[in-house]
């Protein structure tokens, strides 16, 4: 019957949200939080820089160095072997001058104590030929050559000298003079042979070298004193 009381209207279920009339602003909305993932990183030390290439080196440049480094230890080597063999020939010849110096005084030595009555002539003058100074003008005052010829003979005996040793004593180079210390010994066989004691002397020769570098006996003297 239409004049009943109607029934009750059924309404379907309401859509969530504000209600009607509401404030759409004042409608709840979730909040969604989005976290990053965090990942590992690696601290790696830093690397020094690099150094700058280095230049290719100027071979003609190196080349020239080293020959003029051998050049000169080259140089170097030769002037200290020219120095030793300049040394070496200095020292030799000193050597042969000092040796020359002994030689001149033994032979003085040995000239004026050795003799035979057969030649006692070119004895003394081959004495008196090897001096000069003040033994020369010794020997030529007066009739000195002679008188020593006349002794000789008078002794009716020969003489022979052996020397036992003979050293440079020093060198005077500004007057070109050395001194030379002499040992002889001399012995006198008379006419039937018969030989004396031999006597011992000891003599500082004074040799004398000339410009021309001949050596003659400058003086005769006694270690002691005396000529």
């Amino acid at each position: 019957m239409q004049g009943g009381r109607r029934g009750a209207a059924h309404h379907g279920p309401r859509a969530a949200g504000p209600a009607a009339g509401g404030d759409p602003s004042a409608a709840v909305t979730p909040e969604l939080t989005v976290t990053a993932p965090v990942t590992a990183t690696t601290v790696r030390p830093a690397r020094p820089p690099k150094s700058p290439p280095r230049r290719a080196p100027n071979r003609a440049l190196v080349a020239l160095v080293s020959v003029v480094a051998l050049l000169v230890m080259a140089g170097a080597l030769a002037g200290s072997v020219t120095w030793m063999l300049v040394q070496q020939r200095d020292a030799q010849a000193q050597q042969t001058r000092d040796q020359r110096f002994v030689d001149t005084a033994a032979q003085l030595v040995t000239n004026m104590f050795s003799y035979t009555q057969d030649n006692i002539d070119d004895s003394v003058n081959r004495f008196v030929d090897s001096t000069s100074g003040p033994l020369r003008d010794m020997l030529s005052q007066g009739n000195n050559v002679d008188n020593l010829k006349a002794i000789f003979r008078d002794t009716n005996a020969s003489s022979e000298a052996v020397i036992n040793g003979a050293a440079l004593e020093k060198i005077d180079d500004v007057t070109n003079n050395a001194a030379v210390l002499v040992s002889v010994r001399v012995t006198v066989t008379d006419m039937e042979g018969t030989n004396k004691p031999s006597q011992p002397y000891r003599l500082r020769v004074i040799v004398h070298e000339d410009d021309n570098g001949h050596m003659t006996g400058y003086d005769l003297k006694y270690p002691d004193s005396g000529n």
